[in-house]
């Protein structure tokens, strides 16, 4: 599902990852609290609303065949805008929740210059003491991580480590942990991603 403007008329194209629950049309809403004029938004949607069936702490074999399934189709987007002219550079890869945690984990999979990437209460996936021996580099991709202190899903452990992966993959990362807020989106959040998308705005994706 498509929103905002069109990729012709667009600085940023953004690929936005709905959480466990979700639906397209629930994260696109997020792009209009964004408020960003010059942005394409991009939002699939997982089968049976889910990206995989356990949580994204679980043992990676148990979360497959699904895993690879959704990491495969994000990679496609990348490539159906990068063949339609949007460099990776001007690509947002945007999540929350599950969906944040898919995003961060074909990130650094996938580590090449974006625009951005953004996990708003997530990290990166597999149980603890998972190797993180990801190839590449981000170049300096400007990575958002924001999470509570208390998310009864996240744990902040995991958000500390996603942000040290980050580093090290060249990232800039700007971690936010908010004191005791839910499992949800906040202001300060949305104002965040909001000023990455406004960067350059001489740019164009064409």
């Amino acid at each position: 599902m498509w929103g905002g403007s069109s990729l012709a008329d667009a600085r940023r194209a953004v690929i936005l990852v709905h959480g466990r629950g979700g639906s397209p049309e629930d994260i696109l809403g997020l792009a209009k609290e964004l408020n960003v004029q010059d942005a394409a938004y991009l939002a699939p949607a997982a089968a049976g609303r889910t990206w995989y069936p356990l949580s994204f702490l679980a043992p990676i074999d148990q979360n497959e065949p699904a895993m690879s399934s959704a990491l495969r189709m994000l990679a496609r987007l990348v490539d159906m805008l990068t063949d339609q002219g949007v460099a990776a550079d001007r690509i947002m890869i945007l999540g929350f929740s599950q969906g944040a945690c898919l995003g961060l984990e074909f990130a650094a999979r996938n580590a090449r210059r974006y625009a951005g990437v953004v996990g708003l209460s997530g990290g990166l996936i597999g149980p603890p003491g998972t190797p993180r021996d990801y190839a590449g580099t981000l170049a300096g991709t400007p990575v958002f991580l924001g999470c509570s202190d208390v998310d009864p899903h996240i744990p902040l452990a995991r958000v500390h480590e996603s942000a040290d992966v980050f580093r090290r993959l060249g990232a800039v990362v700007d971690e936010k942990i908010y004191p005791g807020m839910g499992h949800t989106i906040n202001r300060d959040e949305i104002n965040a991603v909001s000023a990455l998308l406004s960067r350059d705005s001489s740019d164009a994706v064409r």
